[in-house]
């Protein structure tokens, strides 16, 4: 778009950012940034359940995925079936293709837990440190994921940030809660 002056001017929605495909849409982006979050969430709360039980950084990683795993195929199942309600039809094959993608790429939030629970395998650091840790790392990648979602919001810098600070401490008092929970 070109103004009356004939400088060139930039819509935030049109620029390519590294390693966004050009064909994601808005509705897409935001059910990839809902399914990230959700996994975070869940991981979250099975490093908290885990910390109360676990001493063995094998079976937690393997509690870790199998959990995570099954968030997002239940996930995935409840896009097809909400998909198939709403539109009287099946999901095309780019549409069933971006509901796995998005499943798919969900799985990094997991990354830094499972990278901790190998190196405790490894003995370079204890269970407990790597659960602790992991802990830590999902709340904090809850603030990320929120600014990077707010960055188009067209929202002053303060805010993108009281607005990633608030996703954060919901994420610290999840670790709260499920603490008290597994200690009454």
């Amino acid at each position: 778009m070109t103004s009356a002056e004939g400088i060139q001017q930039s819509d935030p929605e049109s620029r390519e950012r590294p390693g966004q495909r050009d064909d994601v849409t808005p509705d897409e982006r935001a059910s990839q940034l809902k399914e990230r979050v959700y996994v975070t969430f869940t991981a979250l709360a099975v490093l908290i359940a885990l910390a109360q039980e676990t001493e063995s950084p094998g079976a937690a990683a393997l509690v870790l995925l199998v959990t995570t795993c099954g968030v997002l195929l239940a996930g995935l199942v409840a896009d097809i079936i909400s998909h198939t309600a709403v539109h009287s039809k099946l999901p095309s094959r780019h549409e069933l293709g971006h509901m796995i993608a998005t499943s798919v790429s969900a799985l990094a939030a997991i990354a830094v837990p499972m990278i901790l629970f190998g190196l405790a395998a490894l003995e370079i650091i204890h269970v407990d440190a790597a659960l602790r840790a992991g802990q830590i790392v999902l709340a904090i990648s809850l603030g990320v994921i929120a600014l990077g979602a707010l960055r188009r919001a067209g929202l002053t810098w303060w805010r993108r940030l009281l607005l990633a600070g608030i996703l954060t401490a919901v994420g610290i008092a999840a670790i709260v809660l499920e603490y008290l929970a597994h200690t009454l």
